[in-house]
């Protein structure tokens, strides 16, 4: 089963028997949920900071091996330009490891991860094994229209990496970075037929995530089409119940 030492000893790369007893018991612990595109990097850092606990966002971890140039860093790269979903033995050991950190001792907000079943049941394992459980699952729903708009339309500055939008944040002069005069450029996976793959994936493989949190009485729907702050607001009152 997912609780057993013998699963996590099968992970490639995954953390010691040792540190999933570890994973931390005590604070808030918060599955944000959410397709790319609805907001889930903002609100989670605003959750994080509201209640203290850690910010964890896969995506993050996978651009800090990335740029450490490590081998799970390029394997990840390469779905992920894809815009496919990186495996799930490797998501599951490099997240369940972060979890070990001091700074997650008093809780967190999970970000991007679980994405599928298999990485939820792998997270209840790990927490149970250190009498914890995840409280609340937050899913924030915008449209895929609206995703496609959003996602689609960002620009990252090559210098400062500062965000840019065509629509709703676009810079002064269009290609240049209002900060720093850098070029812009695109992501991989911002391009309009990758957005609309990524978006595909999570539709198949996400989705049962909703029913499994659900079924626990654990979800609670909240509507992302709303300014940032009616959402945190939103967000905020749900967890305070």
């Amino acid at each position: 089963g997912f609780g057993c030492p013998g699963y996590y000893a099968s992970i490639r790369g995954t953390a010691s028997d040792e540190k999933l007893r570890r994973v931390p018991k005590i604070g808030m612990h918060i599955v944000l949920l959410g397709p790319p595109g609805a907001g889930k990097g903002t609100q989670a850092s605003i959750l994080a900071e509201h209640f203290d606990v850690a910010h964890v966002a896969s995506g993050d971890l996978f651009r800090k091996h990335l740029g450490e140039s490590t081998e799970l860093g390029q394997l990840a790269k390469g779905y992920m330009d894809k815009g496919d979903l990186v495996p799930d033995d490797v998501t599951i050991s490099m997240v369940l490891d972060r979890l070990t950190y001091s700074d997650a001792s008093s809780g967190y907000v999970l970000d991007g991860f679980p994405r599928t079943l298999n990485q939820a049941k792998a997270l209840d394992g790990a927490l149970i094994e250190s009498g914890a459980t995840v409280d609340v699952a937050p899913l924030i729903i915008v449209s895929p229209e609206e995703l496609v708009r959003r996602l689609s339309g960002r620009w990252i500055c090559k210098g400062c990496q500062s965000p840019y939008h065509e629509v709703s944040a676009p810079p002064n002069q269009a290609g240049t970075c209002d900060l720093c005069g850098a070029g812009l450029y695109q992501r991989d996976d911002d391009k309009s037929d990758v957005v609309r793959s990524r978006l595909d994936t999570y539709e198949s493989q996400t989705s049962p995530l909703i029913e499994y949190y659900e079924n626990q009485g654990k979800l609670v729907k909240i509507d992302g089409q709303r300014d940032v702050d009616d959402v945190t607001q939103g967000l905020i009152s749900a967890l305070g119940r």
